[in-house]
């Protein structure tokens, strides 16, 4: 199943009534520190071992995905469609850049 782009407040609805959603921040670790969206899973998808991190995760989850702008987190919803994953992937369109909820 291909993963949809959904902006903030399409994002955010989707996220809340999901009860089998995992929020995955794919960002650098210095992006991350600066400000994040609260309860998230970090795994920067730019570095080598993103598939081994991507590997222990559960397949059958709806995997919520964002970055800073959008691009990042699109090509890590495509890596988790080529890894079999048969959940949900949405990809916040924009980034949190974009983002209009809360973050920490």
């Amino acid at each position: 199943m291909p993963f949809e782009n959904l902006y903030s407040p399409e994002f955010r609805a989707a996220l809340a009534a999901d009860t089998n959603a995992v929020l995955l921040d794919v960002r650098t670790a210095a992006e991350v520190a600066d400000q994040k969206i609260e309860g998230c899973l970090h795994i920067d998808v730019m570095q080598p071992d993103f598939t081994d991190h991507i590997s222990n995760l559960d397949a059958s989850k709806n995997y919520y995905v964002y970055c800073r702008s959008g691009g990042r987190s699109a090509q890590a919803c495509m890596m988790l469609e080529e890894a079999g994953f048969s959940g949900r992937l949405v990809n916040l369109a924009g980034g949190i850049t974009q983002y209009d909820g809360p973050t920490v």
